[in-house]
């Protein structure tokens, strides 16, 4: 690994995206997402990444870019917020349905109106059923370690479904936080090429979202389903193996704290986890019995692991 550095939230994002090694990114640029892209535009116009950005009109046109480039057998990446998520809603099912693993950031903020560019997790828990696999973080160097676990699970041939990682906007896009960032050659051994199962190709025809009847469709929605549990063991293997390479330990579909033995039981997503922390430690020096489940994967729902972590909950209070 290389040494611990503090870094600025949005350039640790891009820093472990350039490490997968993707031959096409495509964003149109969106507060507080943008400099994300703009980093990754900087390493490749330097020669640190070899891929091809693309900055497109719209968000609906970026991620039907990247869609396009993962159909030919190419690792794609971009990167919403708000109203663009919104904006690209349409394509989010059609990679999905069409079983490409894209990943994708989500800099999470408030959609309109009023006009508002606080954290919000309405924009992506407005796809929450498009069988896209949603990560949420609380810090910027968990950002910076799920993105690359991101790829590998979306690329399972047991998953192939699209990945999007949720970080709130302005709080870890543009925090400094210390992170341990790895090596290309710790990343390349981490994580392989990419390897379609099918692609595009002119000596081998094949159709993507052709036209079908009321029971064909129920299978292509039902092979997502079953594709998002299996996404379950797949998100938790691929945390104990960077775990088990690199000695930290980010990963998951739940993080209790102090959920054990707690009688009030608090859940949230993204950083404000942090600052709940914080306060279930005070509220327990003084005698009380409270505690936090952080869900990091919203989709799939942890249900179960919810409710094995917490067997003495008497009450659960979420943080929406």
């Amino acid at each position: 690994m290389k040494p611990t550095r503090v870094m600025y939230g949005s350039h640790a994002v891009a820093e472990a995206v350039s490490a997968c090694r993707p031959g096409v990114v495509s964003a149109f640029p969106i507060s507080p997402q943008t400099h994300i892209i703009e980093r990754l535009a900087y390493l490749a116009a330097n020669g640190q990444l070899s891929a091809e950005v693309v900055r497109a009109e719209s968000e609906h046109s970026a991620f039907s870019v990247v869609l396009g480039a993962c159909a030919t057998g190419v690792r794609a990446y971009t990167a919403s917020a708000s109203q663009g998520v919104l904006l690209a809603a349409e394509v989010f099912y059609t990679m999905a349905g069409m079983r490409f693993p894209v990943v994708m950031t989500v800099a999470n903020r408030t959609v309109s109106t009023p006009i508002s560019i606080q954290p919000d997790h309405q924009d992506s828990m407005a796809i929450r059923d498009a069988a896209v696999i949603q990560l949420y973080v609380e810090s910027i160097e968990e950002a910076y370690a799920t993105h690359i676990q991101a790829f590998r699970v979306a690329e399972d041939h047991d998953v192939l479904l699209p990945v999007m990682v949720c970080m709130d906007g302005w709080i870890l896009t543009h925090g400094h936080e210390p992170v341990a960032t790895l090596t290309q050659e710790e990343v390349n051994e981490y994580l392989p090429p990419y390897r379609p199962v099918v692609a595009l190709d002119p000596d081998r025809p094949l159709t993507w979202g052709s036209y079908v009847d009321d029971d064909l469709y129920m299978e292509f929605r039902w092979a997502t389903v079953e594709a998002m549990e299996r996404a379950k063991a797949k998100i938790e293997e691929a945390a104990r193996d960077y775990a088990a390479r690199f000695g930290r330990y980010y990963g998951g579909l739940i993080e209790p704290y102090h959920a054990e033995d707690a009688v009030v039981v608090l859940v949230a997503m993204g950083s404000v986890a942090g600052t709940i922390k914080e306060t279930v430690d005070h509220l327990r020096e003084r005698g009380e019995k409270v505690g936090l489940v952080r869900i990091r994967s919203f989709r799939p729902f942890p249900w179960g692991e919810i409710v094995a972590a917490a067997p003495r909950a008497e009450a659960f209070a979420v943080l929406d």
